[in-house]
Order: structure tokens, then C-alpha cells, then sequence
């Protein structure tokens, strides 16, 4: 799968030469083809862009939006790391609006929470204009874009437009023990959270946990943990299900060989993929 998505990639980046354009089309395959609008500005910071891919044959029903967000401890990353998967994906769902986004790193200066979840809401909200309807989102992240795609989904989506989260590898509980190996954690306890937005006996790490958000309304998860991740342990999975169990949401997890970077590998991105498609099917007869 890979061997082909980068002729298509290197096909694109000789178009993109020849043209010039920031605009064009994308085949990926019999009558499977997208028109991509490159690094869209969806706030003032340089750090807010995205690529917009829209499918290219037109249809009068409102589609749904895949909202991709990369990892990168959540003060590294780009967007990038993500194409390849991305395009893998659009072959298999022609029919959805893909975004790949980049959001506003954290560091000693700049905290992530809030402003990674208001990133995503900024996109959402910059989508509602570019599409006139407001669209079902599927947030599809991995390791910190996981974490992140939950904690949004769990705790921001005031409006309830998450149809589902695709969470990979992505950190649910940071209180867990097994987690605290992480050798960043450190700038989870002092960056991840403004303090500013913390209610009185809530911590940081409490705050920023997905699973302590919660409830019997939140958006149907799947997920996907590596059996040797050195980052982020498979307790993680067995918390994440027993929350989401006892509050009766629609959830699967799954498990795949190897560790944290190891998911977007043959065969673990094609089986990740089938079981997508699989849920997706699922949370379309609710």
C-alpha cells in the first residue's frame, strides 16, 4: 500500500512543481480522486494550517469530515507525518472530507490545553463556513493527536458534532503510573495545562486526562495500542475501556504488534483500517 501511495506522492510533487499551485487533484485510483487545498491559514498563528482534501465528484449529500491530528509529545510534530496515512485512508472512505491539520505547539512559554483544543475547534468552526453546513467529525489522532482528539471530543465538543474518535496510541489516563515512565512527563505535569483555566482541586494532570471527562453522551472510540509501547503502556487501553464500559458508550480497542511508532506499519495500518470502516458502519445505524 505504501509502494503506491508514494508514486502518488511523487506524481503530486511533480505536479506541484510544474504548476505552482496550491490547488489540485488528487487521482488515487479508478474514479477515487480529491481536490486538495494546501496549507489553509484557519487562524493568525503560523502554526494554524491545514490541507483540506475534498472529494472532486460533487454530491448534494452533506458529507462527514475526517479531522487528522499528529503526535509529537504535543510540543513536536507536523502535520506531514500524517500524509501517507491520510491518502490510505481516503482510499478506502472517497466518500468523506479529509483534513490534516497542524496546531500551535507547547513549550515553556505556551501551554497546549487550551490552545490544541481550541485549534480544533477554530477548524471545526472554519469548516462549518467552507463546507455552509455543519458537518459530523471523525477526530482521528495519534499518541498526543489521540490524547487530544479524546480530551476534545470528552470535554470541548459543546456543540456535539463528534461523530466518532480514532484514538492511536494516545495517553487517556496521565495519572497512571505506567504512564509516569514517559520521559517528558515532567512538561506534562508544567506545560500541558494553563493553570489560568484550572478549577479549584482540580490538577493539571486530572484536567488533562480524557477518561475523567467522560460521560454516558460522549462520542463512540475506538482505539489501537501497541503490545511493546515503551511510551504508552497497554494499561492505558484497560482504563480507557473500563470507563467508557461503565458509562455505556459504543467503544472497541484493539491491539497490534509492536510499539509506539510501529501502528502505521504493514500489516497494522490495513487491519486498522478494516476495523475503522468496520465501526464506522456501526455508529452510522445510531
Amino acid at each position: 500500500m505504501k509502494k503506491k501511495i508514494l508514486s502518488i506522492l511523487l506524481y503530486l510533487m511533480l505536479s506541484f512543481l510544474l504548476t505552482g499551485c496550491k490547488e489540485k487533484k488528487i487521482t488515487l485510483g479508478g474514479d477515487i480522486s480529491f481536490d486538495k487545498e494546501e496549507n489553509i491559514h484557519y487562524g493568525n498563528n503560523p502554526d494554524q494550517v491545514m490541507d483540506l482534501y475534498l472529494p472532486h465528484k460533487k454530491l448534494s449529500k452533506e458529507r462527514d469530515v475526517f479531522i487528522i491530528i499528529h503526535g509529537g509529545g504535543w510540543h513536536g510534530g507536523n502535520k506531514s507525518q500524517l500524509t501517507f496515512f491520510t491518502l490510505s485512508l481516503m482510499q478506502n472512505f472517497p466518500h468523506y472530507i479529509f483534513v490534516n491539520m497542524n496546531y500551535r505547539l507547547a513549550s515553556q512559554t505556551q501551554y497546549a490545553v487550551p490552545n490544541q483544543t481550541d485549534d480544533i475547534k477554530s477548524v471545526a468552526a472554519f469548516l462549518k463556513i467552507k463546507l455552509n453546513y455543519t458537518p459530523k467529525l471523525i477526530l482521528l489522532g495519534n499518541s498526543a493527536g489521540g490524547h487530544l482528539s479524546m480530551l476534545y471530543a470528552y470535554q470541548f465538543d459543546d456543540d456535539k458534532n463528534i461523530k466518532a474518535v480514532i484514538n492511536i496510541v494516545g495517553p487517556a489516563d496521565l495519572s497512571d503510573p505506567g504512564f509516569k515512565t514517559y520521559q517528558d512527563y515532567s512538561f506534562v505535569e508544567k506545560y500541558l495545562v494553563d493553570p489560568k483555566i484550572l478549577t479549584p482541586k482540580t490538577s493539571a494532570v486530572n484536567f488533562a486526562s480524557p477518561i475523567h471527562w467522560i460521560t454516558n453522551t460522549s462520542a463512540p472510540t475506538l482505539s489501537y495500542y501497541g503490545r511493546t509501547d515503551r511510551i504508552i503502556p497497554m494499561s492505558q487501553k484497560e482504563i480507557l475501556d473500563s470507563v467508557l464500559r461503565k458509562h455505556n458508550i459504543t467503544h472497541e480497542s484493539y491491539e497490534f504488534n509492536g510499539g509506539h511508532l510501529d501502528w502505521d506499519k504493514h500489516p497494522n495500518d490495513e487491519v486498522l483500517i478494516k476495523k475503522i470502516e468496520t465501526f464506522l458502519k456501526k455508529t452510522d445505524k445510531k
